[in-house]
């Protein structure tokens, strides 16, 4: 076990490079609009009054029945949004290094439960695991099993067809937290869960990949009176559309969800974000293991983000609700205020800078030797361009951490010893630190 955990990052990134492998091309989606939503949304305005954001965005999302989340496969070219997992595989490749890395930091467990929240069409697992299967003489004889956190059920299908391909199952009884059962082909157990609570206790490495940045918000308004919040209305001169308003009296979320010392006059505040990274934090607290966060995002400078996408286009968030993904800018200063005491949080520190310091410089070299063929060439460097550019992916999103505080822990003299001899220094955080390739 020395000897493993003696193992550079950089050298595990360096095995992977070996493999060379063409990019992954996306496939046809769309997703229609949601008329019953929009009856739906009015109709429970006139019963209650105006909508916080959000509850508005909740069942635009995951309403069980006609959610945007529930019914559509978005993803892809021909969907309205894509992701760096299906943009390429080097994207996933090197989180699946950063995975074994941090689970070499923390002493190399027995038992290694990978978990990720939103999986996608689960490409990210499923580039990460193959990074697993390359490096399986690194993890040794460790137990890996994998957990996904999903609210949608057509996706789920998405990502266990390939994850799984027909080796796997939906549970007999509805209400079992887990939902769906399936095994890889090399025998790893993946489960399926509707909520984060479900997932078992355990060393873990969570992953959040666009995850957090569709939970839903709440969006507040400093006024003359005090902070007022902003919620969504029936508009009385088109009954048919809806708008903002300001609601004119305190409510609950504007009396307990901005900090005292706030200097911004608009306000987007995450709630349920916040009570999942506190559960995060706990876990890792309490069990071990690392949580992984990438995300467009800031930290604690942006007012007004909320927008919707149709089509990789900016769509009126409010304009047939149901037929478009709705999002906002993650608060990572938020997330990291939530996080507490009870872990170690890194970052943010934009995307550019997390791949470089993995080696995708490195790791291009490698795939543009092996690959002759002009069209695979030039994909491979679009999709570099894509995730690295300033002006595209390569500085709008940023990577965050939450780790065991032990992870970071200087080394300590040995008790009773009349030498000083000294305690392992801690691995490097990979991504947050560069990389030697030696």
């Amino acid at each position: 076990m020395r000897t493993l955990l003696g193992v550079k990052t950089g050298q595990l990134l360096g095995r992977v490079l070996r493999s060379a492998a063409a990019v992954r091309c996306g496939v046809r989606l769309s997703c229609s609009s949601s008329p019953s939503m929009l009856r739906h949304l009015t109709s429970k305005i006139k019963a209650t009054g105006p909508l916080p954001v959000a509850e508005y965005m909740r069942e635009v999302l995951t309403n069980p029945v006609t959610g945007y989340y529930v019914r559509n496969n978005m993803l892809g070219p021909d969907g309205d949004f894509i992701t760096s997992p299906e943009i390429s595989q080097i994207f996933g490749e090197l989180i699946g290094v950063w995975v074994i890395s941090e689970w070499m930091g923390a002493g190399g467990p027995k038992q290694l439960q990978l978990v990720e929240l939103g999986p996608g069409k689960g490409s990210l697992a499923s580039d990460v695991l193959r990074v697993f299967s390359q490096l399986r003489s690194v993890l040794g004889e460790v137990s890996v099993s994998v957990h996904l956190v999903e609210v949608s059920s057509a996706l789920s299908q998405l990502q266990a067809q390939k994850l799984t391909e027909s080796r796997n199952r939906e549970a007999d009884n509805k209400d079992d937290p887990v939902y769906r059962r399936g095994e890889t082909a090399a025998g790893l157990p993946v489960s399926w869960y509707r909520r984060l609570e479900d997932v078992p206790a355990g060393f873990s490495i969570f992953l959040a990949h666009e995850f957090f940045d569709a939970l839903p918000i709440h969006k507040f308004q400093r006024t003359k009176k005090g902070w007022r919040e902003v919620m969504v209305d029936i508009d009385p001169e088109k009954m048919d559309q809806l708008r903002f308003v300001v609601v004119p009296s305190p409510t609950l979320a504007s009396s307990t969800l901005i900090e005292s010392d706030e200097r911004r006059d608009h306000v987007e505040v995450c709630a349920e974000g916040g009570v999942i990274i506190q559960q995060l934090s706990r876990r890792i607290s309490e069990d071990g293991g690392a949580a992984l966060i990438a995300d467009y995002g800031h930290d604690g400078t942006k007012t007004d983000t909320f927008r919707g996408f149709k089509g990789h286009r900016l769509h009126d968030v409010l304009a047939s609700p149901g037929s478009a993904d709705l999002t906002a800018d993650v608060d990572f200063s938020y997330l990291r205020r939530m996080a507490g005491r009870g872990v170690a949080c890194l970052g943010p520190i934009t995307q550019r800078l997390f791949l470089r310091n993995m080696g995708i410089d490195t790791r291009m070299q490698v795939l543009l030797r092996n690959s002759s063929e002009p069209s695979a060439r030039k994909q491979l460097i679009s999709s570099y361009d894509m995730l690295t550019n300033p002006d595209k992916m390569g500085e709008r999103f940023h990577f965050f951490s939450l780790l065991h505080h032990s992870r970071l822990a200087k080394p300590k003299k040995a008790e009773g010893l009349k030498l000083e001899k000294k305690s392992p220094a801690p691995l490097p955080v990979a991504g947050f630190t560069e990389l030697s390739f030696s």
